[in-house]
């Protein structure tokens, strides 16, 4: 009965870890095709994109866990020490802002726009020659944009596919900026470029700023994990009786519910600590 419980037990923190994981992965997953190799094809995919540093990581920590199963004959360990190995450091680095990431690059690459304009470029000239300086976050984009100009699409609508595939409102911004100025060859283009990237600075300033303050209680939560986890581990090696109660049925379950709700509380930070996407106010007509 106590195998069977311990089974059910870390069947429930596997289906938790992979639903935590899932809710990180802010990704549009793709349309099934009802194949039932579909989950083990993402999986692969998944594992092939880790670097190997991160692949031995992974492997480590899931080694430590049947090393720890082995050695106290605890059956939860098996997942909870990975687990813990693997998520919480997730959790607690700093994620991506890809908003600044994005308003960084428009800035350099609107700037170069704006003094290529002044030497006489139309909008579209200034495009292609551009293409080469932009920072890396827009080299596949505008180098996409070159191309369906180059294939007879018009200004517009290349400008709105660019837009699309940035999918950000200060790219909007800047592809609006584009359109209105084509259409009016290339009228005014420089002094709007000019303010957009006024513009750009102030709401870079400001979005540095609010990522520092935002990093504050991440770093208090990620000092208080670390130290709880060291404080764990002594208990466990200097006093070993601490954990008694927690090989019974009973204790086991609450062990595996303690870690899981941390694991939702620190889920829950990261979501707070992420700022969402300033909505956008360009869709194209395709």
């Amino acid at each position: 009965m106590d195998v069977m419980v311990v089974v059910a037990l870390g069947c429930a923190v596997g289906l938790g870890l992979t639903l935590v994981v899932a809710g990180l992965r802010r990704t549009v997953p793709a349309p099934s095709t009802g194949s039932s190799t579909d989950l083990w094809t993402s999986a692969l995919r998944w594992w092939t994109t880790l670097t190997p540093r991160r692949r031995a990581w992974f492997g480590g920590a899931g080694a430590a866990g049947a090393l720890v199963t082995v050695v106290t004959g605890w059956l939860p360990a098996l997942l909870l020490v990975p687990g813990t190995a693997i998520i919480i450091p997730l959790l607690l680095m700093a994620p991506p802002n890809r908003e600044i990431e994005v308003i960084a690059a428009l800035d350099r690459w609107v700037r170069l726009l704006a003094t290529s304009l002044s030497s006489g470029k139309s909008i579209r000239d200034a495009i292609f020659a551009t293409r080469h300086q932009v920072p890396t976050v827009l080299t596949g984009p505008v180098g996409r944009l070159c191309i369906r100009l180059d294939q007879r699409w018009t200004m517009r609508d290349a400008l709105f596919a660019l837009a699309d595939e940035l999918c950000s409102a200060d790219a909007d911004a800047v592809v609006a900026a584009l359109v209105i100025a084509a259409g009016r060859g290339g009228a005014g283009a420089r002094a709007t470029l000019a303010a957009l990237s006024d513009n750009s600075q102030d709401r870079l300033r400001a979005l540095r700023e609010v990522a520092a303050e935002r990093a504050k209680p991440r770093a208090v939560v990620r000092q208080v994990t670390y130290i709880t986890l060291a404080v764990l581990g002594a208990a466990l090696l200097f006093n070993g009786t601490f954990f008694a109660p927690y090989r019974s049925p009973l204790g086991q379950l609450l062990a595996v519910t303690l870690a899981a709700a941390y694991l939702g509380c620190l889920v829950v930070l990261r979501r707070q600590t992420v700022p969402p996407m300033a909505p956008r106010f360009l869709r194209s007509l395709q």
